[in-house]
C-alpha cells in the first residue's frame, strides 16, 4: 500500500489512523531517510493513541522514551547506533516482545536483530515542501490484517 501525505498535518493524520487500529504488542518500523516524516508519523501514532500534553519528539540522545496512553508505547531512535550489539545493551527485546505498542525509527539499524514480523511502512521525500511517500509492507498473518484494516480505514 501506498499513501502520498502532502503536508506535515497529513502525517500526523495518517499516524493517527493508524493507532486507531493497533493492539497491545504491535511493532512498528520505520524506515526512510533524515528528514522524511518518521518523527512525525510517530507524533500521529502517540495523539492517536491519546497521548496528549507531551511532546513527543525523536528520542536520539536516549535511544527510547516510553509514554502512556491507551496502551504503553515505546518510541525507538536508532539512528546514533553504530552496531546492533549496542541495541542489545538495551535489553530492547524486552521492551518490543511485552503488552506495549512499540515504534522503532532507523529500523534498519537493528540488521539481523529485526523483528520477524511487523508492520515496515518506508517514508520518502517527494517534495522538499513536505510531501512524502508513505510505503507499507507487512510481515506476517498480525501485520497483513493490520495493514488491511489500515487501508480500509484510509481510503473512507
Amino acid at each position: 500500500m501506498k499513501i502520498i501525505s502532502k503536508s506535515v498535518n497529513d502525517t500526523i493524520n495518517i499516524g493517527k489512523r493508524i493507532a486507531k487500529n493497533l493492539k497491545p504488542a504491535d511493532i512498528i518500523c520505520l524506515f526512510g531517510e533524515l528528514g522524511s516524516g518518521k518523527t512525525i508519523l510517530t507524533k500521529g501514532i502517540a495523539l492517536g493513541l491519546g497521548i496528549k500534553g507531551v511532546n513527543v519528539n525523536s528520542p536520539s540522545f536516549v535511544l527510547m522514551r516510553k509514554y502512556l496512553g491507551k496502551f504503553p508505547f515505546y518510541h525507538f531512535d536508532f539512528y546514533r547506533l553504530k552496531i546492533p550489539q549496542d541495541i542489545l545493551k538495551l535489553g530492547y527485546e524486552e521492551y518490543l516482545y511485552n503488552e506495549a505498542i512499540s515504534v522503532i525509527e532507523w529500523a534498519d539499524r537493528l540488521r539481523y536483530l529485526m523483528p520477524d514480523e511487523f508492520l515496515k511502512i518506508e517514508l520518502s521525500i517527494i517534495k522538499m515542501n513536505s510531501q512524502r511517500l508513505l510505503k507499507f509492507t507487512a510481515r506476517g498473518r498480525r501485520y497483513k490484517e493490520l495493514l488491511e484494516k489500515i487501508h480500509e480505514d484510509i481510503r473512507d
